[in-house]
């Protein structure tokens, strides 16, 4: 077992008989963004989670939504929730929420009554390339978004930013106006235009989220962008995001088991570790279990 402390910022439970996930459901085809998801859509619950980790010093999870039908928005977060009181995990819950619905506010109150509910993600991730889009159009730049984003801080919650590069700079200024709502960048930006342009962007919009103090960013998910990622092709990602955020606004997270679809747990930790090697252990204690603790307010220590 790998002594540093884990504290898993990111990962995900499905019950397939339970809740519907109409992305885990068939027919599955190799298009769109993470190409067939065949591999990962049968049940994945905590044990099977903890044999995954088993090789790691796993001292706390952060369960994100894992993109249930938005009708089962609440049960998922009351099942997840039954699971942490039964199990000890996860340690707490980023739940889902239209956030441009009418009805924004009361599932809003009504997900943050769950003892571990902590955030709310909505994936938003929109390009002008089809294949690449999760959502059909940009709710980012919706005024009925932007006024339930407004809403979060009223509940205490967070918010989980999973997007493009391209909307990143439009997206800190929303930010900027709501300075109590912690916002967590999901998966280092996505930065899925590899080539220098796309880079730049990702670079710009990065910089523009990181000189709001209430941002920080998740470490993970990075066979999103680039499905034959290799250590040395998400190491300058991984670095340069640091140098962004810094070491305290920074954290690993395993993205399992989506990210399974693109290497092993300990394929993508081992990746990890070696890449901040050079950093001090007090600075490795925060990327790898700290931060986590610190942004979703846990109740560990490490």
């Amino acid at each position: 077992m790998v002594g540093l402390p884990f504290v898993d910022a990111h990962f995900h439970l499905w019950d397939l008989g339970r809740i519907r996930y109409p992305w885990l459901s068939p027919p599955f085809s190799d298009d769109g963004p993470n190409g067939s998801v065949e591999p990962i859509a049968r049940n994945y619950l905590p044990a099977d989670y903890r044999g995954d980790l088993e090789a790691w010093h796993l001292a706390g999870a952060v369960h994100v939504e894992a993109g249930a039908d938005p009708s089962a928005a609440l049960e998922e977060t009351r099942w997840l929730q039954g699971l942490a009181d039964a199990y000890g995990i996860p340690d707490a819950i980023v739940a889902f929420a239209s956030l441009e619905s009418p009805d924004a506010e009361r599932m809003l109150e009504a997900q943050a009554a769950h003892r571990s509910v902590r955030g709310i993600r909505q994936i938003v991730n929109w390009h002008r390339d089809a294949a690449r889009s999760y959502t059909p159009r940009d709710l980012t730049i919706d005024p009925a978004w932007q006024a339930g984003f407004g809403l979060l801080a009223r509940f205490g919650l967070s918010f989980d930013l999973q997007c493009y590069p391209s909307q990143m700079t439009a997206m800190a200024a929303l930010i900027a106006r709501h300075p109590d709502t912690v916002v967590i960048v999901n998966h280092a930006g996505m930065p899925i235009d590899d080539d220098s342009n796309g880079r730049e962007v990702w670079r710009e919009g990065m910089r523009a989220l990181s000189a709001l103090p209430n941002v920080c960013v998740k470490l993970s998910g990075f066979g999103l962008a680039k499905r034959d990622w290799t250590r040395d092709s998400i190491a300058p990602i991984i670095l340069e995001s640091i140098v962004m955020f810094g070491t305290e606004r920074c954290m690993f997270a395993t993205d399992v088991p989506t990210d399974k679809l693109f290497g092993s747990v300990d394929i993508h930790l081992a990746a990890y570790h070696a890449i901040v090697a050079g950093f001090s252990e007090d600075e490795r204690l925060d990327l790898f279990a700290r931060n986590a603790i610190r942004h979703y307010r846990l109740d560990l220590t490490v």
